[in-house]
Parts: structure tokens; C-alpha cells; sequence
């Protein structure tokens, strides 16, 4: 019988975590550090799709991949400020010695799965937009294709108005977010 537990995070555990990810911003800006914590996360995301880790961590963690599908889409275009901000996010998820350090059996994973879930929630705006732009360029495809016509044949074109208007919303509810009463973790 599955359990629910819910648990409340106090201002000061999400300042933790918020001072992981501004300590993370300064070191992004190093094009091999972004990358080393791009290939750690999806790292961590490849063993989460293993046994090792107790199903409920391993989910959650597992769900971190649209965040990865979205900063490498060359489509989709992320700025290279956007990709940044998002990759000092996931920085939290590359450090073994973090709030749990990782290699405690059955619960090193625990504060890394309630990471991958703040990550998302605060990133759901983009992850959703993006997920709208992928749902968009598969129909499409699937349209053109049906049609008999190459899908390579002006794909910038018929890509370059859904994502503008797709980015504009992003950034407009962005900025209307970020001067919300409730906390947010600075992202951008």
C-alpha cells in the first residue's frame, strides 16, 4: 500500500539550497564547469533509472531529464544566459558531499530527490512551454510527413514563430513570477 508523506521546507532550508545555486551562477560562466555539471546530472539521472537508488528517489530524479532535453535543444534555443541559469540549478545535484552526502546507503539520494523537485516546480513555466514547443514540432512533423512533403524543407521557418511567441510567454511569466509574494528560488 503506497504511503504519502509530505513535509514543509523552513525559509532557511530553501536559503541552503538558494545558496548552492548562487554559488553555482558564478561558476557556470566556465564553459567546462557547465559542462562538467551538465554530464553529473545526467549522471545522476542515469542511476536513477537503475535499482540502486529506493524508487520514490529515482523517480523524481528521473524527471530532471526534460530539464536537460530543454538547455540541448538546439530548436528550442535557449539563450546562453537561460542555459546557464538552469545549469546552476542542477549544480546542487553534482555535489556527492551535498546537504545528505550520496553515498549513504538507501537515503544519500533523499535531499537530491527533494532538490529535483524544487528544480522542477520553480522551472515549471519553461519546462512547460517547452514541452508545448516539442508537442508542436512532432505534430508538425507528423503533418508535413502526411502530407508527402519534406519536414527539413523550411523547418527554421515554420519552427522560428511558435518558439518566439513560446519564448516571449516564458520570459513574460517569468518576470510576473519572479515579483510574486510567495518564495521563489532566484533562478535568473
Amino acid at each position: 500500500m503506497p504511503l504519502d508523506i509530505t513535509f514543509t521546507l523552513s525559509d532557511n532550508d530553501l536559503g541552503r539550497f538558494q545558496a548552492i545555486v548562487d554559488k553555482a551562477r558564478v561558476a557556470v560562466q566556465d564553459d567546462r564547469t557547465a559542462e562538467q555539471i551538465e554530464q553529473a546530472a545526467r549522471g545522476l539521472i542515469k542511476e536513477a533509472g537503475t535499482d540502486k537508488l529506493p524508487e520514490f528517489i529515482g523517480e523524481r530524479i528521473a524527471r530532471l531529464n526534460v530539464v536537460i532535453d530543454m538547455i540541448n535543444d538546439e530548436e528550442w534555443q535557449l539563450s546562453k544566459d537561460e542555459r546557464r541559469h538552469v545549469l546552476s540549478a542542477l549544480a546542487y545535484l553534482c555535489d556527492p558531499e551535498d546537504l545528505i552526502p550520496d553515498h549513504i546507503p538507501g537515503i544519500g539520494f533523499l535531499d537530491d530527490a527533494i532538490y529535483a523537485e524544487i528544480v522542477l516546480g520553480e522551472l515549471r513555466n519553461e519546462i512547460g512551454l517547452y514541452e508545448e514547443f516539442c508537442t508542436f514540432r512532432n505534430a508538425e512533423e507528423e503533418r508535413r510527413k502526411g502530407r508527402g512533403e519534406d519536414i527539413k524543407v523550411g523547418r527554421e521557418e515554420w519552427l522560428a514563430d511558435k518558439r518566439a511567441a513560446l519564448h516571449a510567454k516564458m520570459r513574460k511569466r517569468r518576470l510576473a513570477g519572479s515579483s510574486g509574494a510567495s518564495w521563489r528560488m532566484r533562478l535568473w
